[in-house]
């Protein structure tokens, strides 16, 4: 039989793709060894495997990284370039099985087996071979007859891989139950391939999925979306239902964008990509807009659509200038937020006026149809200093050169989006911040979800950007200690966001367990602030102790700073015969 050759695209593809390097092939002969490999591979299965060829051919030609990690395994003489390639591969398949599986999880577009989504895909199946696994290949026999592609059966995977444990009359019924609601053939595939749920069950007459087809009918076929894409084309099918789902996930239960999608059908489905929806989406929401209410906004406003609400550059205070504040007012907010002043996305405006506190205020503006405060000539026009945005950027390379560190940039971005401008004080934060983007924005959302407000923790991670070097539990055992042991409300911590910082059993309780006991003793009447208590030196506080009993010093070093108790839980007698 003659296999069709694979294509130089493919070839080029792995040979600058490879997830190993294949040191046990010369460079040379890459190439040649990658396609015989692929030939050998799609036989092997075809013929020893019994999986149809054009399915084989499919699995393997579509599975790079499969690919080149099955061919550094096989061990090629020394004379690679006069050797019999088709007689090393097939010696090779007879001693050592190939992990059908991993082949066809990546050629149906899920990541290769390295990652831990194919992985536990992979670590899903009853074994080695697919040729074993009938009902598997029997659903994917009739997705493709169907006229699913195969490089995107993927995308059913991902969210309802029992798809593909299905009885396959099941999966031809459930297609054409489908049909009969009016939808033909690559619109269905669209729908089902944005909507995985859609394939996954019958229709439930009072269920989610008959009412999501109630919601695609009005689209589709009473604003007749469906003639507006030609009507073979999945892919953009496929485009379109992915914008669709994007509003529909927000507005499943009221079903009223609807008619909105339709009066914006090519701007909005037709010319954007979802990632494009959902960033105009995200950028209202976080500005305070409810979901639902976002969605309904932006269909009725579709200009929005024109505006780029990520990349230009914004700059306080100018910015607050032109959309309308007083220069008192503008005065008194550079007075108290310092560090939000300077450069910045608009991206990060949202955040910017979160960490004002202007938010709701700048949303009542928006609403109101100040949709030009967001275009590029309120922007823009008239903003840039020229010579504060050297001056940061001197003092971060600056800073670069003096701490040694690659990734502060990433930390400078963190600093933006959370609201912050570029300015000396975010040159300080960033020089004390440790760990990646991500766990930094976590602990951030952990103190937000403490119930901290937005303005109160800019504040306080300017005043001490230490605190988002603790992790998430700590600040949990901080927070409960502060609010419950000690009475405080979480206001306490913007007086005092130090208080996060400090050891809660090496400084914390036991300094605070010290103090209660003389409390009980009737040698004080009042604890002392934490301000007061913690930032106290060892010395401060053995002097402190000294002038409530000159014998509580000696107490607490016996009962609580021994350098090998750090729970702060050992104890010895301490009455007040101890302070007589």
């Amino acid at each position: 039989m003659r296999f069709p050759s694979p294509s130089r695209r493919l070839l080029s593809r792995l040979l600058c793709t490879l997830p190993q390097k294949l040191t046990n092939v010369h460079y040379c002969l890459r190439e040649r060894v990658l396609k015989e490999a692929q030939c050998c591979l799609t036989d092997y299965l075809n013929s020893a495997r019994a999986i149809p060829f054009s399915y084989a051919d499919s699995i393997v030609s579509h599975a790079p990284f499969s690919l080149s990690a099955f061919v550094a395994q096989v061990p090629f003489p020394t004379s690679t370039a006069r050797a019999d390639l088709k007689r090393i591969f097939r010696r090779f398949l007879t001693y050592n099985p190939v992990n059908e599986y991993d082949f066809f999880f990546e050629s149906i577009g899920l990541p290769p087996s390295s990652s831990s989504s194919s992985s536990t895909a992979a670590s899903t199946c009853p074994g080695y071979f697919l040729s074993d696994d009938a009902v598997l290949l029997a659903a994917v026999s009739a997705l493709v007859h169907y006229g699913f592609p195969w490089t995107k059966l993927g995308l059913l995977y991902r969210e309802e891989p029992h798809i593909f444990s299905s009885d396959s009359d099941r999966l031809v019924s459930r297609l054409r139950s489908i049909e009969a609601r009016g939808f033909h053939r690559a619109c269905i595939i669209g729908i089902c391939l944005a909507f995985p749920s859609a394939l996954s069950a019958d229709a439930d007459p009072s269920g989610e999925i008959d009412h999501l087809f109630q919601y695609l009918n009005k689209v589709f076929l009473n604003f007749d979306l469906s003639d507006s894409v030609p009507e073979n084309n999945v892919d953009i099918f496929l485009h379109v239902c992915r914008n669709i789902r994007v509003f529909y996930d927000l507005d499943s239960k009221k079903g009223t964008m609807a008619e909105l999608m339709c009066k914006n059908l090519r701007k909005i489905f037709l010319e954007l990509d979802d990632a494009s929806v959902s960033q105009k989406l995200k950028f209202f929401i976080k500005l305070g807009m409810d979901a639902t209410e976002a969605g309904h906004f932006i269909l009725k406003h579709a200009d929005i659509f024109n505006i780029d609400l990520e990349t230009p550059s914004i700059l306080m205070p100018e910015y607050l200038k032109s959309i309308g504040l007083h220069k008192d007012n503008v005065a008194m907010l550079s007075w108290r937020f310092p560090y939000v002043m300077g450069k910045n996305k608009l991206g990060n405006l949202p955040a910017t006026m979160k960490a004002m506190n202007l938010h709701d205020w700048f949303l009542g503006k928006i609403l109101n149809g100040n949709l030009h405060y967001l275009s590029s000539e309120s922007v823009l026009a008239g903003s840039h200093d020229t010579a504060l945005d050297s001056g940061f950027c001197q003092g971060l390379e600056r800073l670069k050169c003096a701490k040694m560190e690659e990734f502060l940039d990433k930390k400078v971005e963190f600093m933006l989006s959370i609201g912050f401008g570029e300015n000396k004080l975010t040159l300080r934060s960033i020089s004390v911040l440790k760990g990646p983007n991500d766990q930094l924005q976590e602990r951030f959302d952990c103190l937000l979800e403490l119930g901290i407000k937005y303005s109160m923790l800019c504040r306080m991670v300017n005043a001490k950007p230490l605190i988002l070097n603790q992790c998430k539990d700590t600040f949990h055992e901080k927070v409960n200690f502060l609010c419950n042991d000690l009475g405080y409300s979480l206001e306490y911590l913007e007086t005092f966001p130090a208080f996060l910082c400090f050891s809660l059993e090496n400084r914390t309780k036991p300094r605070f367990k010290m103090l209660e006991r003389l409390k009980e003793l009737g040698l004080l009447k009042k604890h002392p602030a934490p301000s007061t208590m913690l930032s106290n030196s060892d010395r401060g506080f053995m002097t402190f102790l000294y002038s409530v009993h000159p014998a509580a010093p000696k107490q607490w070093l016996e009962c609580y700073s021994s350098r090998h108790d750090k729970d702060g839980n050992r104890r010895t007698l301490f009455t007040a015969r101890h302070v007589a």
